[in-house]
């Protein structure tokens, strides 16, 4: 016959190996909630320090076209400090909100670009509600659906890497047509992006908020400069 006393001791033992993980589990939930959360402030306020540094930067436009490359190079330069600084409280913050702050003012030549047209305050905002409303809904469908982008991964990489060298080449050709083309993918690769990276958030996969907010900035700026180019192009009568 058992012992009773055993056959209590062993059932309290199995409530206690349950709670223990009921808990680990409420904390873990609690932990990545605390962390989507967290995110999305910084993705706020980084989008705050973007729109500040656009404003300033269209106030003194001739003066950003003349040091515009080492803008470019100074960005760069706090793009890397971001990730060397990721998990270092208050430098982190430094060089996000400082990267961010950059991106605005080297917007300022394809935004003064597009205004010079005549329907160019049109085609910003239509650019901005474009990109508004993809990144809702991309999100939204990222939250609620049961499907895992995480294959796109490695198409992801390749893509952005052909785009880039599509992009250098233009640069020395010049062509409207190839311009285009590669705004148009880039539409279409940064919107996976926001797929991707927003599962990635929710997950936790990211080493840190900061970390996980520039990756979701970039997909969002990147989208918007291809839509603007877009229509830019398109609203281009010449």
């Amino acid at each position: 016959m058992y012992n009773k006393e055993y056959i209590d001791s062993n059932q309290s033992n199995q409530i206690d190996i349950s709670k223990i993980k009921t808990d680990y589990k409420t904390k873990e939930k609690i932990d990545i909630a605390t962390f989507i959360k967290k995110t999305y402030q910084l993705f706020a306020a980084s989008l705050m320090a973007a729109t500040t540094g656009a404003y300033i930067g269209m106030q003194v436009a001739p003066s950003i076209a003349s040091w515009y490359w080492g803008l470019v190079i100074l960005e760069f330069a706090f793009l890397f400090g971001v990730y060397f600084t990721k998990s270092k409280p208050g430098i982190n913050l430094l060089m996000l909100f400082g990267f961010t702050f950059l991106t605005g003012l080297t917007l300022t030549p394809l935004l003064s670009t597009v205004l010079l047209l005549p329907a160019g305050a049109s085609i910003v905002t239509n650019a901005l509600l474009l990109t508004g409303v993809a990144f809702g809904g991309l999100s939204l469908f990222a939250i609620n659906t049961k499907k895992d982008f995480s294959f796109l991964s490695k198409f992801l990489f390749i893509s952005l890497i052909i785009m880039i060298v599509a992009a250098l080449i233009n640069i020395f050709l010049g062509s409207p047509l190839l311009q285009v083309m590669i705004a148009g993918a880039g539409a279409i690769i940064f919107s996976a992006f926001i797929l991707f990276d927003t599962q990635n958030i929710l997950r936790g996969n990211f080493s840190s908020p900061v970390e996980a907010t520039i990756a979701l900035y970039l997909d969002v700026l990147n989208l918007f400069i291809s839509l603007l180019q877009i229509l830019g192009i398109f609203g281009n009568e010449e």
